[in-house]
């Protein structure tokens, strides 16, 4: 439902941060559901990020993970907001994550 609610959400300079880091929480969800659904219990974002890579075999597809996750954590952790332009761009490969994520979950 997050996705339903964010895709109708205008992008602009003062939510664009926020409007990334309910994308990335989606992207989360599907990958906690994916790796539920295939027996593991992972508790931390990295890990996650390994099972991409490592499990699936998909390099590609964990960078972008990867990236989505250190721009979240700087802005979560370390409150660094992003350049309009950057958030824009990581709210997109962020959509890509979770198009990409709801084929591995079918």
């Amino acid at each position: 439902g997050r996705v339903d609610f964010l895709k109708d959400v205008p992008i602009t300079e003062e939510n664009a941060n926020y409007l990334f880091e309910g994308y990335y929480s989606s992207a989360l969800e599907l990958m906690h559901a994916l790796l539920a659904k295939r027996g593991y219990k992972v508790t931390n974002h990295v890990c996650v990020g390994f099972y991409i890579r490592d499990v699936q075999k998909d390099e590609n597809l964990f960078r972008i993970f990867d990236d989505c996750r250190y721009k979240r954590n700087g802005l979560i952790y370390y409150g660094r907001k992003m350049d309009f332009d950057i958030a824009k761009a990581a709210i997109e490969n962020a959509k890509r994550l979770i198009e990409q994520l709801k084929t591995l979950t079918k």
